[in-house]
């Protein structure tokens, strides 16, 4: 049981490293882009927010797998 419990800390723990670390490069490109640019805030925000989406998406795979491990 133990062994499980360890397998689904490593699964969620392990899958989630990439995601935080590219939502944190995201963010901090965007508002280094909106830094320089101002007026380019509302060309920048969309594609920054879908980016960040998808970079959450595999931490709910990573989630997902976690929960299906038995």
């Amino acid at each position: 049981m133990e062994n499980v419990m360890l397998a689904k800390a490593l699964a969620i723990g392990i899958g989630s490293i990439g995601p935080g670390l590219g939502i944190g490069f995201i963010g901090a490109k965007a508002m280094e882009a909106i830094g320089r640019n101002p007026e380019a805030a509302g060309k920048i925000l969309v594609p920054m927010l879908l980016a960040a989406a998808f970079a959450e998406a595999i931490a709910i795979y990573a989630l997902v797998i976690a929960f299906g491990i038995k």
